[in-house]
């Protein structure tokens, strides 16, 4: 009888609790959907250090409390326009992957509101520590400097101490600065090193006769397969047999082309003769600029490269640095390699980025050559803004 008693008053004690349950909930409409997210627009003008240049293909991305990307570029005159969220919200503006050329700032975006942001506050900083090496026909450090950015002059011996070298984060190679070729130690060395330096992520730029850094030779290289150099023989080969004269050349990328405002250009080889790409890894190399009645190669990059038996050595600002690389996509699968503060990679890869760039040896540096330079004798008209988009993309 007890049990049953107990058995009774559980029953009318659930009724009870379920009849209080339903009085209590709130009815959820079948028109409720996903909270739509307010947002403002940001414009603004991407320029270098010294107010002078625009900055085109610049990247300018936030992120909302949940880590959602809102991305855009500059395009060749460096105007920008972002939508984003509203409130309080830092503004990423960087170049290449951010890690050498970077600005944050903080902006209060208003519900539909339009926020323009001065020019003092968008300029590109830099934030690698830049060498390079003077040459006989190049002198890109002017065009460093009319950015508005540094850079320290190391000389050929330098590249032989990797202590010296590591320091820096992009080091240029002018044309005609590989002198004193018959010290064979002190070329062994440079080649060891600079091997070191772009497999750590350091970033090298090199032009016309300055080839040889990469794939052995003297001041310039008329076979393939030579003696010296640091990237393997079957990824690249150049001989000096190019002819003087204007050359009509077409921009191979899409973004570079975007960035520059025009994909079409003439280059004027004013020397006698220069470093003519003969052959290339396609897939180890990208072709940024080919001459335009031949396909031949007339500036290419890559990130692709890897030795076995390289010590880990910091490079530049790495060992201090509280930004990583990741790889996030945008819709359209978009895929694009941003620096960010290390606080937020855990979030964002939980959404889906990826440490390290979207392409490439994650630990890869860059290396550009250039068949073309900027000659201390003068200047190559347009294809002076290209080498202004390789400072910044290193």
């Amino acid at each position: 009888m007890r049990k049953h008693y107990f058995l009774i008053l559980l029953c009318i004690f659930t009724l009870l609790l379920n009849c209080t349950s339903g009085d209590d909930s709130v009815p959820v409409s079948e028109n409720t959907g996903p909270a739509v997210t307010k947002t403002g627009k940001l414009t603004g003008k991407v320029m270098s250090q010294n107010g002078t240049k625009p900055i085109g293909g610049a990247s300018v991305f936030t992120f909302d409390d949940k880590y959602k990307i809102y991305y855009t570029t500059s395009d060749a005159d460096g105007n920008f326009s972002l939508e984003a969220p509203v409130g309080n919200h830092t503004i990423h503006i960087q170049t290449g992957d951010g890690s050498n050329f970077r600005t944050e700032i903080t902006a209060n975006v208003k519900d539909s509101e339009n926020l323009n942001l001065d020019i003092s506050q968008t300029k590109l900083n830099q934030v690698a520590k830049i060498a390079y090496v003077k040459g006989a026909f190049d002198k890109i450090e002017d065009i460093i400097q009319t950015l508005g950015y540094t850079a320290t002059e190391i000389t050929t011996t330098d590249l032989g101490n990797l202590t010296t070298i590591s320091q820096y984060d992009i080091i240029f190679l002018n044309c005609g600065s590989r002198t004193n070729y018959s010290n064979t130690a002190l070329y062994a060395a440079i080649d060891t090193n600079l091997a070191t330096f772009v497999a750590n992520g350091g970033s090298i730029y090199a032009s016309d006769w300055d080839v040889s850094y990469l794939v052995g030779g003297t001041n310039n290289t008329s076979n393939c397969s030579l003696a010296g150099g640091f990237v393997p023989d079957t990824k690249l080969c150049s001989k000096n047999i190019g002819n003087s004269g204007v050359v009509g050349a077409t921009v191979n990328n899409a973004g570079l082309s975007a960035a520059l405002g025009f994909n079409t250009l003439s280059i004027d080889y004013d020397l006698g003769v220069w470093q003519k790409i003969i052959n290339y890894d396609p897939t180890y190399w990208e072709v940024l600029v080919k001459e335009t009645s031949t396909n031949d190669a007339l500036m290419i990059r890559t990130n692709h490269f890897t030795a076995t038996g390289i010590s880990n050595t910091p490079i530049g600002n790495a060992p201090n640095t509280t930004f990583t690389t990741v790889c996030i996509t945008l819709p359209g699968n978009i895929q694009i390699s941003i620096s960010v503060p290390q606080v937020l990679v855990p979030y964002l890869v939980a959404l889906g980025a990826t440490v390290g760039p979207c392409s490439g040896s994650s630990n890869s540096g860059y290396i550009y050559y250039t068949t073309f330079h900027n000659h201390a004798s003068g200047n190559i008209g347009n294809a002076g803004v290209i080498l202004q988009y390789v400072i910044l993309n290193l």
